[in-house]
């Protein structure tokens, strides 16, 4: 392959990675002036490479995936579907952001170019045919999210928030890096297909501790019980456009790590199964943390972090179908689509909550208790409509996409064996549980009287994005099966010398 090509396979993320160097560039040199256009500049970035991925994507649809660098990055319809997922979320994030930013003077233009670094580290987890790789795209990741987190750099709890995110992370990173040494000796390589491979090494207790290792690495990156603790006060302290971010695609780049090296290098006949296999312990965890983050939502006050542990609540749902994936003898496709249907879902929704917190809140009055939006639907009752349709979304009523989002997810693992089907009837009633969390916000805003005149931000590019966003849940809800097309034409995942 000559070099025109294999940067070719690489426009999506080269696209980003410029883009982010170029914002970068626009906030040290331009005036405070020039500031302003920053957030243009960045939606410009965003549309260009959502074009740059449609292209490749036509490429692959006429000659197939690709492996570059000797199997270090894969190009396949399976990266591409989420680099589109990710892109979509940092387009949103930044309409959302601009004014919010303005509004509560985080006057910190780099903000955009660390969203961009973040979505090409998420590109670059997505693209992984090896755990070194593997560990690269986590880092670009975390890194920027580590500082966006505290962007609200002189108030107290935003800077605690941003410590105890990074001090996890950084606990789960030594952790990760562990594990991968770990599968190394035991197998000779960081290669996901080379460790697919090597099935002498499979039962060696070296290969099991570090399988259990990135198991557990996995675990904190997508905020999974017992790994969750970071995730309320981050998402609280985090500036909300952020949080969104954080919550839809940070959570969507995490599955797609779990996928490529838990279906990809530790797939087949032999590692899932087992007591000691990958997806017991994934099975165990999904029903813990379903449970525990559906149950400590109904107690919370706060909406941003009930919205916490409702988004660690669908990570428990998403492992579901991370388990159907990997113990399904003929539907492992069928699981595979149904996880990418829900993270398309699960992002214009999280987005859109977030945007609508986002919207209501001025500087010195967020309104972030749920008592603060009484009333909020006689004096804005678009905001309170749009905050409904997400709210039904994420509680899995239809016509939405976060109902076909988990019908999908559900009927892989219905479909994937007998063994799932307690932890399917155990999601029904998680998913119960969590409806009374939700409609208790929609009752607030629609029967309650307000006790004070809510003045929500005056913003046309965050309306924009509210507007798109529950268009879309509305539309993947009423005709799910062209999204669910899509979604199953980029379940196969590409592997150096393989498919």
């Amino acid at each position: 392959m000559n070099n025109a090509t294999l940067l070719y396979y690489q426009l999506p993320l080269l696209t980003v990675i410029g883009g982010g160097i170029v914002l970068l560039l626009l906030e040290a040199f331009a005036s405070s002036g020039g500031r302003r256009w920053l957030m243009h500049a960045a939606v410009l970035t965003g549309l260009v490479a959502l074009f740059a991925t449609w292209l490749v994507w036509r490429r692959i649809s006429a000659f197939g995936p690709v492996s570059l660098y000797g199997g270090m990055l894969l190009a396949d319809k399976f990266s591409l579907f989420l680099c589109f997922v990710f892109i979509i979320a940092t387009l949103l994030a930044t309409l959302i952001s601009a004014d919010f930013f303005r509004e509560h003077a985080i006057l910190y233009g780099e903000l955009y170019a660390l969203l961009h670094f973040a979505t090409a580290g998420m590109m670059i987890l997505a693209m992984a045919g090896d755990l070194v790789t593997v560990f690269l795209g986590i880092e670009t990741m975390s890194l920027a999210a580590y500082v966006m987190t505290g962007a609200f750099r002189r108030q107290k709890r935003p800077s605690e928030a941003a410590m105890k995110y990074f001090l996890t992370g950084a606990f789960a990173t030594a952790i990760l890096l562990y594990g991968i040494a770990l599968v190394y000796g035991a197998t000779g390589s960081t290669n996901l297909a080379e460790i697919q491979k090597a099935g002498a090494a499979h039962g060696q207790p070296i290969f099991l501790i570090g399988e259990m290792m990135l198991v557990a690495a996995f675990a904190f990156k997508i905020a999974a019980v017992p790994f969750h603790m970071w995730a309320p006060d981050a998402y609280e302290g985090a500036p909300t456009p952020i949080t969104g971010y954080m919550a839809a695609g940070i959570k969507a780049a995490a599955i797609a790590g779990i996928l490529r090296v838990f279906l990809g290098g530790f797939g087949g006949p032999v590692l899932p199964f087992g007591q000691l296999g990958w997806a017991t312990v994934l099975m165990w965890i999904s029903f813990l943390t379903m449970t525990v983050g559906n149950v400590a939502a109904l107690r919370q006050e706060n909406i941003k972090r009930l919205l916490a542990y409702s988004s660690i609540a669908h990570a428990g749902y998403l492992l579901l179908g991370v388990v159907a994936a990997g113990t399904a003898e003929h539907g492992i496709d069928v699981a595979r689509s149904a996880i990418l249907y829900y993270l398309l879902a699960y992002t214009f929704t999280t987005l859109g909550v977030f945007g609508v917190v986002a919207w209501v809140g001025r500087k010195g009055d967020e309104r972030q208790l749920v008592d603060d939006w009484a009333g909020l639907a006689a004096r804005h009752p678009a905001a309170a409509l749009a905050m409904t349709v997400f709210l039904l979304s994420l509680g899995g009523i239809p016509p939405t996409g976060g109902f076909f989002g988990k019908f999908y997810v559900f009927r892989a693992a219905m479909e994937s064996g007998g063994q799932l089907i307690w932890l399917v009837v155990a999601a029904v009633l998680n998913s119960v549980v969590s409806v009374y969390y939700y409609l208790r916000i929609v009752m607030t805003m629609y029967f309650r009287e307000p006790t004070r005149e809510a003045t929500p931000l005056t913003s046309r590019a965050m309306v924009t994005a509210l507007a798109i966003c529950a268009v879309v849940v509305l539309l993947m809800g009423v005709i799910p099966e062209s999204w669910l097309d899509m979604a199953t034409s980029s379940t196969m995942l590409a592997l150096p010398g393989g498919p």
